[in-house]
């Protein structure tokens, strides 16, 4: 905090777990509320009294370009860093930081074009009246373990663009890739006290920055039950709230897909990576499969017949394709899911188990085999409740409307995919679907100039596009009468 790292006032430590075997990867600073406001301070002092607000835009958007590069100049070392914290596979390492690196350019690029102001036509020669966007404040960053550092980026890149300061909190479970984004931010010359970071629980530490009175924005990624806290806290103060709290997200598959080889082969792939990637740990993996019924067996037998054939193991270990859960509360989670499943009658197609170890896969380490369960449906907790671990539920469909209804009988709304060869019927069903992001015969691709969000209780706001760096500036209006002149409303 404030250009200097600390150890947490209470001296407290925590010990980082490698997820592949359970050993101490680092140790960190277990920060606590003293920690938070100390941060706070900071942040507060560098935004009414710092540089960084008061920066010209051309400047604030280079140092985004700066850190891209430098982002891009440490990529192996980062990518290696977030595999053995987060468990995902080293490849998936190195386009997390590509992908960082895009979001930095990106809201580089948007703060330049969109610096100028709007004019506002008043009608009259003697009005000049513009529109100009200005810093929120101090924001209070909150990321998951899933995606450590590109969720970071998704917030802090828009965040500095509109010259804001901010204290991130990562994920207890993973913090040290941000951790090194916040040196890169310093050695890329970002003023002191712009940039501060707190290690901890999401309580205190998290709490304290939801409610804290010098934050103006808060902004978090998570859990449903986490982000009602969030919003619990922040209301007091009326602050400005972002969340992104995940999804249950459907897949549907109509028959008309699966119509040649090529598109069945396709679309079972496709199925996987929706489900399986990062070993389900995604906000928008596609975990709910919807399946044309006609193709139902075909499908679903082939799926799990690829999904046996996953490779386990360490993320850093060579052809290795997922990697563990990021904990053993994760891996627990995950196991009473799929066992209530199959007491509410679901059909184990594949998985269900933790896998045997090997040389790649530790037998300390957070590993579940890739889960098929067939024959489910809307009354199971496992269709309707996010797992975050590499469990595919399946339901059948024999109409568009009933389809369209079973991918819109969640409480979430972040994403979903649909798949047909009709262009017509796939346009129309994407239409239909009350999700944010609607893939058509793809699955999570995203665009750092397209708005990222959810309907319903999958959050509030948007990151990334043009919404993304909104969220972090407010709109103010200057109306200025070139030749002003007396009223005369009031007679006396």
């Amino acid at each position: 905090m404030d250009g200097k790292w600390r150890a947490a006032a209470s001296g407290a430590t925590r010990d980082i777990l490698d997820p592949a075997d359970a050993t101490v990867l680092a140790v960190v600073s277990e920060g606590g509320a003293e920690d938070a406001d100390a941060a706070i301070a900071a942040a507060r002092m560098a935004f009414d009294e710092g540089p960084w607000p008061r920066t010209p835009v051309a400047e604030r958007a280079g140092l985004l370009r700066t850190t891209a590069d430098l982002l891009i100049r440490n990529r192996e070392k980062i990518a290696l860093l977030e595999s053995r914290d987060s468990g995902k596979t080293l490849e998936e390492g190195r386009v997390d930081v590509d992908c960082v690196a895009d979001a930095f350019r990106y809201f580089a690029d948007l703060v330049m074009n969109e610096s100028g102001g709007r004019v506002v036509d008043a009608g009259s020669d003697t009005v000049h009246s513009v529109v100009v966007h200005e810093p929120v404040g101090v924001c209070a960053l909150i990321t998951p373990w899933n995606y450590p550092l590109l969720q970071a980026s998704w917030k802090i890149a828009p965040a500095l663009a509109a010259g804001n300061t901010f204290v991130v909190k990562p994920s207890e479970l993973t913090p040290l890739s941000t951790i090194d984004l916040i040196d890169l931010l310093a050695e890329a010359g970002l003023p002191p006290g712009v940039a501060n970071l707190v290690t901890g629980a999401g309580d205190p530490v998290g709490a304290r920055m939801s409610e804290h009175p010098d934050v103006d924005l808060v902004s978090f990624t998570g859990g449903l039950s986490s982000g009602t806290q969030v919003m619990r806290a922040a209301a007091p103060g009326v602050k400005k709230v972002a969340l992104e709290l995940g999804g249950k997200n459907p897949n549907v598959v109509f028959a008309d897909a699966c119509a040649t080889d090529e598109g069945f082969d396709t679309a079972v792939d496709q199925a996987l990576n929706a489900a399986f990637i990062h070993s389900g740990q995604v906000c928008s993996a596609g975990a709910r499969l919807i399946i044309e019924e006609s193709v139902r067996e075909r499908f679903v037998g082939e799926l799990a017949r690829r999904a046996a054939r996953i490779r386990l193991g360490r993320g850093t270990e060579q052809d290795v394709e997922c990697g563990p859960l990021v904990s053993a509360r994760q891996l627990a989670k995950t196991e009473e899911y799929v066992a209530s499943a199959l007491a509410e009658g679901a059909v184990l197609r594949s998985g269900g188990k933790r896998p045997e170890p090997s040389d790649v896969r530790p037998a300390e380490g957070y590993f579940y085999e890739p889960t098929v369960l067939d024959q489910c449906h809307r009354g199971m907790r496992v269709v309707r409740e996010e797992v975050f671990g590499p469990v595919l539920t399946v339901e059948t469909f024999r109409t568009e409307d009933e389809a369209v209804a079973l991918a819109n009988d969640t409480e979430y709304g972040l994403a979903g995919g649909v798949w047909s060869a009709d262009p017509g019927r796939a346009r129309r069903v994407a239409g239909r679907l009350r999700h944010g992001t609607v893939w058509i015969n793809d699955f999570h691709p995203y665009l750092p100039q397209a708005e990222w969000g959810g309907f319903g209780k999958s959050g509030i706001g948007r990151e990334l596009g043009p919404a993304g760096l909104a969220e972090y500036r407010e709109a103010k209006h200057i109306y200025q009468n070139l030749a002003p002149r007396p009223v005369r409303w009031f007679t006396g």
